[in-house]
């Protein structure tokens, strides 16, 4: 267990950063001030403690007994008695009970685990939406720019009879419609912020730093699957429970056989007045050896009955975990590869309208028509670097999520 503190203290000995640049500062902010997991850790070390406990000896036994009506013996009578009595588990007992805490302990560490990788994720999936609103916001605020630029110009050919006022109407249209989209991305900021600073147990008035791009990268074919199922905490902890039961049952087994027990008496006894003897008024040592009869046997048996229960259920939980998480993983890598052919689409789209935009509006520029075009155009490229921007936000999440499942370490 010596390994396993110093991997804890490993974990939460980061040094506090108060002005974090990247999602892995974030990811130890986190690690270190998220009381849910601090609660884990806390539950871990609440389980170490019951090693001490189910491994020691029981209290010894200690009595007095005064006799009220003195007892009389050959070397006079007796006044009081003490007892002290220590009684001791069958051989091999308390280990088997420091083997069944042990593990459980270890067990508790292996959720530890998992919910720190749970933290990461959640962190991870925070971030990329504060990424994807800002981007959303930034494409916003660019298009406002446009379209208050393409009111300038359809009022000045409007003026000068190379256009119609509808021209400036529809281009009005659309600018109160970004104006009212870009208020409720900017509402939107605060939630998004409060949620990303409690994870982080911060104020929720924190400020955040978000990188302004993210790229995607070339994952090889079934990328970490291998790991998927070994070294995951999820399947660890299941596999120590596993064990944790089977040492019950050992342990259940030999609390059903007798336990022994050592003592002595010591009796205090007066002296006789009537008459001189040897020995006379002599105190009394008795050496005791006690055993006890285990003849109830339906509570032994139910104990082991339970942990051999206990061993199947956590048996049958370990497979439907790893199907689980077979399951999953096949998923989030489908989407994966999903918004990898999204974004390479939209990026396509984008060049290809933006081209299209290029002609339409050198088109109006001579002609003044096709103005209603030239707006319908730019309003697929803003469609298009929105969905990029979420598809490219989606992506890094279901890449956070894939890092989860197969439970890689920051």
């Amino acid at each position: 267990m010596k390994n396993i503190i110093i991997i804890i203290f490993a974990a939460f000995g980061f040094s506090t950063l108060v002005n974090a640049q990247s999602l892995e500062d974030y990811f130890k902010l986190a690690a270190e001030n998220n009381p849910g997991l601090q609660a884990k850790y806390k539950s871990f070390e609440a389980a170490m403690q019951k090693v001490t406990q189910v491994s020691s000896l029981p209290d010894p036994n200690i009595s007095f007994g005064y006799f009220v009506s003195p007892v009389e013996t050959r070397v006079g009578p007796q006044r009081a008695r003490f007892s002290l009595t220590q009684m001791f588990p069958w051989f091999g007992t308390l280990k088997a009970q420091e083997n069944t805490a042990t593990l459980m302990a270890e067990a508790k560490y292996q959720e530890f685990l998992d919910a720190r990788n749970k933290l990461y994720y959640q962190v991870s999936a925070s971030y990329y939406r504060l990424y994807e609103l800002h981007r959303l916001i930034a494409i916003e605020e660019e298009n406002l720019s446009i379209f208050s630029s393409y009111k300038d110009m359809a009022t000045v050919k409007f003026q000068n009879g190379k256009g119609a006022m509808v021209d400036v109407l529809r281009v009005d249209i659309m600018l109160k419609d970004a104006t009212t989209n870009l208020s409720v991305l900017k509402q939107k900021k605060k939630p998004l912020e409060t949620h990303f600073n409690s994870l982080l147990n911060r104020q929720e008035n924190e400020p955040i730093t978000v990188l302004d791009s993210l790229f995607t990268t070339s994952l090889p074919t079934e990328y970490r699957k291998d790991s998927l199922l070994t070294s995951n905490p999820l399947l660890d902890e299941l596999d120590l429970k596993i064990k944790a039961s089977e040492a019950q049952e050992q342990a259940a087994i030999k609390q059903g056989l007798p336990k022994l027990g050592v003592g002595l008496d010591y009796v205090i006894v007066g002296q006789r007045t009537d008459m001189s003897l040897p020995d006379n008024g002599q105190d009394v040592f008795m050496p005791m050896v006690s055993v006890s009869l285990p003849i109830f046997r339906g509570k032994y048996k139910a104990a082991q009955k339970e942990a051999q229960l206990m061993q199947e259920s956590f048996s049958h939980q370990k497979v439907d975990m790893a199907n689980r998480l077979t399951s999953s993983y096949e998923m989030v890598w489908f989407d994966i590869q999903k918004q990898l052919e999204f974004i390479e689409l939209y990026e396509e789209q984008i060049i290809t309208s933006q081209q299209s935009l290029n002609l339409l509006f050198t088109a109006y520029g001579n002609s003044g028509k096709d103005f209603e075009e030239v707006l319908r155009m730019q309003q697929q490229i803003l469609k298009y670097q929105k969905m990029k921007a979420t598809a490219l936000s989606d992506y890094h999440i279901a890449l956070a999520e894939l890092d989860y499942i197969t439970a890689k370490s920051k």
